[in-house]
């Protein structure tokens, strides 16, 4: 454990006198100490008769032992100043220097979010931008291998007296995953506050540089690790995929909403309907609708939100994702046109432009 683990889940705790979080409201005292599994640390008061002070203790302590770990115990001291000056201070500013910060979600797994995710990230590569990839699909990552980068680990670097890990560059992209640090043969089994800790790890101790798009490959659904990204990074949008299908569909909307609540308030980009039909290699204007017609586009209609793309299913973007060699790769092929054009809606978007 370090201290930024226990300032992050005292960020889920109110403080009822001011309606904010125990680290908004400025009442955690810079003395954390953790040995073992015993953490202490002191609250600040405004006064020694606060009638919230038993209820917000109790409160911090469980969202240590929920957000961190549950064997943690808790020594909390109490303090009473009027002004807390001498409270931490919690960095705001993201610690990710891009231009653009893009979020790639899907409702549900399968709908081919990862596929997309890598075509755009070497798309906008081709297009000259400087492009970062991190791969937060903590149980399922699969862009160490549509990358054909499996077996790769990365260094680490010393720059202004900090160890950070280097991503690994492939086709113009810098990337990383979970999936260079572990067993590919093995599941990996994290209760979600580990996975956010490696995530927030791969994110603060990395050394990303200067780019213009920091793509994230987000897992599907909605969990605790997209409250941990959203938390931890000053997001430029949103990127919603499915497929036409209404099982996907239902998700997909379930999606818009998460990043439209406004507890999180991220803008959706728009959305892109992968394998809207299929057409076979032989018969090149041929459009078959296997999983229904227009799905993508009838939603992006209702929520109100651009759809940026319907992707055909065909056989040259799954095998460029087998083979390690993104299909965008493919200056011309029709696939690759696709995602390009993708990128293009992308760069010109409204939101996007306010972040230049």
């Amino acid at each position: 454990m370090y201290p930024q683990q226990i300032i992050d889940a005292l960020r889920h705790v109110r403080y009822p006198g001011t309606g904010s979080d125990l680290i908004e409201s400025g009442m955690l005292e810079d003395d954390i100490r953790i040995s073992g599994f015993e953490v202490s640390f002191s609250l600040i008061f405004p006064k020694e008769n606060d009638p919230f002070m038993k209820s917000v203790m109790k409160a911090a302590e469980v969202a240590l032992q929920t957000y961190v770990d549950p064997n943690i115990v808790a020594k909390i001291h109490v303090k009473f100043v009027k002004q807390p000056s001498a409270v931490s201070k919690v960095r705001s500013a993201s610690v990710i220097h891009a231009k653009h910060m893009i979020a790639i979600h899907s409702g549900k797994g399968g709908v081919g979010k990862s596929t997309v995710t890598a075509n755009l990230a070497v798309a906008l590569a081709e297009k000259g931008y400087r492009v970062g990839l991190l791969d937060a699909d903590i149980h399922g990552p699969s862009i160490p291998k549509m990358f054909h980068c499996e077996d790769a680990r990365p260094y680490s670097v010393e720059e202004d007296g900090r160890t950070l890990i280097e991503p690994i560059e492939q086709y113009g992209v810098k990337i990383l995953s979970i999936g260079f640090f572990v067993n590919p043969e093995s599941a990996v089994i994290w209760r979600g506050g580990m996975a956010g800790n490696a995530l927030k790890q791969l994110i603060e101790d990395a050394h990303w540089g200067e780019l213009d798009y920091f793509l994230i490959d987000l897992p599907p659904g909605t969990s605790d690790i997209h409250l941990t990204l959203i938390a931890e990074l000053q997001l430029t949008g949103a990127i919603v995929v499915t497929t036409p299908q209404p099982v996907a569909l239902a998700d997909a909307r379930k999606g818009v909403e998460m990043f439209r609540n406004e507890k999180v308030n991220v803008p959706i980009l728009g959305l892109v309907e992968n394998m809207a039909w299929f057409t076979p290699a032989e018969l090149p204007q041929n459009k078959y609708y296997i999983f229904g017609k227009d799905g993508g586009k009838a939603l992006a209609e209702e929520l109100n939100i651009p759809l940026l793309g319907q992707i055909p299913l065909v056989q040259s973007i799954r095998e460029g994702g087998d083979e390690g060699v993104p299909v965008a790769l493919q200056a011309g092929h029709p696939a690759a046109l696709a995602f390009e054009k993708i990128a293009g809606l992308l760069m010109n978007s409204p939101t996007s432009q306010l972040a230049n």
